[in-house]
C-alpha cells in the first residue's frame, strides 16, 4: 500500500486535471443538450484554442491567461459562424448529417494546422511554467492550480449563464422542445449558434489554462476529446452537473492508474470506467434512467 504522502500528491494533481477534463466536456455537453449531436470536430476546435493561444505568447507575447478574453471571444465566434454558416446549411435539420459535418469539419482543421504548422510539437515559456506550490505533502505547479481554480470559475458561469439568463432560458427552452420553444417566438437558429459557440468558447477557456503546462500539436486534440466523450457518458447525456463531476473523478482515475501502472498506461482505468458504466448505468451517473 503507498503511503500517504505519495497518495495525496497524486489525488490532488488528478483534480487539477480533472478540472479542465470537465471544462472540455461541458461544451460538449451544451451541445449536445441543445443540439442533440455529438460534435466530432470538438477536439479539433481545441487544438485550434490551443494553437490561437501559442500565437499571440509567440507572435505578440500575450500571457495565456491575459490572452483569455481574447482566445474565449475568437472561439465564440468560429463556434457561432460554423453551426450558422456551415453546420445548419449543409445538414438540413437531418441529424445524422450534422454527425458528417462535424466530421469533415474537424478533418479540415487538423489538416489546415498541418498545412501551416507541420507536425512539430510546440510549447511556450513563462516564468512560472516551472513555479510549484507547496500543499501539504505535495508540491503542486501553479499551472495546475491556476487551471484548476480557473476551470471551476469558468465552469460556474456557464452554469449561470444556463440557469439564471434569457439565453440559459431560452437555451434549455429550445433543449427541451424544439417546436414549442419556436412557437413561443425562440429564435431556435440563433439559439442553436449560441450554444455552439458557448460550447467552443469553453474550450477558449481550457485553450487558455492548459497551454503553460502543455503543448501543442494538430493532434492534440484528439486525446482531449476522447476523455471528454467518456466524462459526459459518465456524468449523464445533457447533464452539466455529470460532466463537473465526472471530468474531477476521471482526473483522478486517470492519475491514480498512472501511479500504479505507469504513466503510459494511466488512461486504461478511464475505458474501464466507460465500458463499466455503459454495461451497468448506461444513463450515466446523473442522467435520467430512461
Amino acid at each position: 500500500m503507498l503511503e500517504f504522502g505519495i497518495l495525496f500528491p497524486s489525488v490532488l494533481n488528478g483534480l487539477t486535471t480533472g478540472a479542465v477534463y470537465a471544462l472540455v466536456a461541458l461544451g460538449l455537453t451544451l451541445i449536445y443538450g441543445v443540439l442533440h449531436i455529438i460534435n466530432f470536430a470538438h477536439g479539433a476546435s481545441l487544438m485550434v484554442a490551443l494553437y490561437a493561444a501559442y500565437l499571440l505568447k509567440a507572435r505578440l507575447g500575450i500571457d495565456p491567461y491575459l490572452a483569455l478574453p481574447v482566445v474565449v471571444a475568437l472561439m465564440f465566434a468560429l463556434g457561432y459562424a460554423l453551426q450558422r454558416a456551415v453546420i445548419n446549411r449543409a445538414s438540413h435539420g437531418k441529424d445524422e448529417n450534422i454527425l458528417l459535418v462535424t466530421l469533415g469539419v474537424s478533418i479540415v482543421l487538423e489538416n489546415l494546422a498541418l498545412l501551416f504548422f507541420k507536425s512539430d510539437t510546440r510549447t511556450i515559456d513563462t516564468a512560472y511554467t516551472l513555479t510549484t506550490v507547496p500543499i501539504g505533502p505535495a508540491m503542486i505547479a501553479l499551472p495546475k492550480i491556476v487551471a484548476f481554480f480557473g476551470a471551476l470559475a469558468t465552469s460556474a458561469l456557464l452554469l449561470w449563464i444556463v440557469s439564471r439568463t434569457d439565453l440559459g432560458r431560452a437555451i434549455r427552452a429550445v433543449a427541451k422542445e424544439k417546436q414549442g420553444a419556436r412557437l413561443m417566438g425562440i429564435d431556435v437558429d440563433h439559439v442553436y449558434a449560441m450554444s455552439f459557440g458557448i460550447g467552443l468558447a469553453c474550450l477558449g477557456a481550457a485553450a487558455c489554462f492548459l497551454l503553460p503546462a502543455y503543448y501543442v500539436n494538430p493532434q492534440v486534440g484528439s486525446g482531449f476529446v476522447l476523455v471528454a466523450f467518456t466524462i459526459v457518458v459518465l456524468g449523464g447525456m445533457g447533464s452539466f452537473a455529470g460532466a463537473l463531476v465526472g471530468g474531477l473523478l476521471i482526473g483522478v482515475v486517470e492519475s491514480l492508474c498512472g501511479l500504479f501502472l505507469g504513466e503510459s498506461l494511466g488512461q486504461i482505468g478511464i475505458f474501464v470506467i466507460f465500458i463499466a458504466v455503459l454495461l451497468f448505468r448506461p444513463q450515466g451517473l446523473f442522467g435520467a434512467r430512461v
